[in-house]
């Protein structure tokens, strides 16, 4: 069973995802958005690892063919650092570790800013 959390920027009060994939095992990290032709407004991920690391947290855009806006989060869901990743680039790492990786569409980049606080709620 896929899981789905919503993801709130707690620092603006703001609902950045209504219901992103929750990835947390090896198989649905590394599919993420491979090889998708398209992205809407309202989809996303979260890629999710044991502890906070910058090697463990970085991430490829080889076969996606879209750009993605990628937020990084520490465990204490604090923003470490965010890209407009674009397509086929081989690898982007956070400037600080983290633990979680939002991917979505562009638009998450215009509501999130490094020290920003996200939290994971439970999807309805």
């Amino acid at each position: 069973m896929t899981a789905y959390r919503k993801i709130r920027n707690e620092t603006r009060d703001k609902t950045l995802l209504a219901h992103a994939k929750w990835c947390d095992g090896f198989a649905s990290k590394l599919r993420g958005f491979t090889f998708r032709r398209c992205l809407a407004e309202d989809e996303g991920l979260v890629l999710v690892e044991a502890s906070d690391s910058r090697i463990s947290t970085g991430i490829h855009m080889l076969f996606v063919f879209f750009d993605l806006a990628v937020i990084w989060a520490n465990n204490e869901g604090q923003v470490v650092d965010t890209v407009l990743a674009r397509p086929w680039r081989l690898s982007y790492l956070p400037q600080a570790p983290a633990r979680y990786v939002i991917e979505g569409h562009p638009r998450l980049l215009r509501e999130v800013a490094v020290g920003d606080y996200v939290e994971f709620l439970n999807s309805t």
